[in-house]
């Protein structure tokens, strides 16, 4: 309560920068009333908000130390005390780093965890649990059962195998009337570099785009098309493909040039 009116002014306008967060993040079915999360009906969240919420916080090193503290000694009044984290998984399931157990009368026995195995972290959320041991038992279980049954794909460079095949068949078939230069096509920066599939189930589809003609001159990064990545039928992944320089519309002296080789040659460049 004290930090809450500290940073926000009053409990209620710490509240309010509770929920301009939540709402930063689109979460839609969170409100927040309290600083501390005890039982109101107004103050609510889900499962699947509650990890989206954990992985912004996630990416604050500080959250992130004390989080995966499992045991610290401390000052109080002059005198040394040992507080341990109330995460039973936490220094006994291998890889868990976090986060947060929780407990209300109206929101059971609840645990958010962390877990990081081989580069790949995921987050498990078990809310409503009668016992310790059940939320300890069914966190368990989520937590084996993701790392048994899912992997991470390297979409950037499946992306990158697409385009360079698309490229080779096509980048010469783009035309730009009056272009002095040849056009050069390169990527935008991809967002996802990878994502988490589920074993045996590659279900990644990939439809490249262009529009075939222009008229010089081009600027450079102009959008000649894009590739979109869809899972399924959602699109989780949308790059672009732009020109890489400028492209100059002809000039007189360019069609001189092409004038006196049509001579020498007998054939249109």
């Amino acid at each position: 309560m004290a930090l809450a009116q500290q940073v926000g002014g009053s409990i209620e306008g710490f509240a309010n920068l509770m929920n301009k967060k939540a709402e930063e993040l689109g979460l839609k079915n969170t409100h927040f009333v309290t600083p501390h999360g005890l039982d109101d009906a107004n103050h609510y969240t889900t499962a699947y908000e509650l990890a989206v919420l954990t992985d912004y916080a996630l990416n604050n090193a500080m959250f992130r130390k004390i989080v995966n503290t499992q045991n610290i000694n401390i000052m109080i009044n002059g005198v040394s005390r040992n507080i341990s984290n109330t995460n039973e998984l936490l220094g006994y399931m291998p890889g868990v780093d976090g986060v947060k157990t929780g407990f209300t009368n109206g929101a059971g026995r609840c645990l958010v965890t962390s877990c990081t195995r081989n580069s790949n972290q995921i987050i498990t959320v078990v809310l409503g649990c009668d016992t310790k041991k059940q939320r300890t038992l069914d966190s368990s279980k989520l937590i084996e059962y993701a790392f048994e049954n899912y992997t991470r794909m390297n979409l950037e460079e499946k992306i990158k195998q697409e385009y360079e095949n698309w490229k080779q068949m096509n980048q010469k078939r783009i035309y730009i009337e009056k272009a002095k230069e040849e056009l050069e096509l390169q990527l935008s920066e991809i967002q996802r570099k990878t994502i988490p599939i589920k074993k045996g189930e590659e279900d990644i589809h990939i439809e490249i785009n262009a529009i075939y003609q222009y008229e010089a001159p081009l600027e450079k990064g102009t959008k000649i098309g894009n590739i979109v990545v869809k899972k399924q039928e959602e699109i989780i992944e949308i790059v672009d493909i732009i020109s890489s320089k400028v492209i100059q519309k002809k000039d007189v002296f360019s069609y001189l040039l092409e004038f006196f080789h049509i001579l020498g040659t007998g054939q249109w460049v």
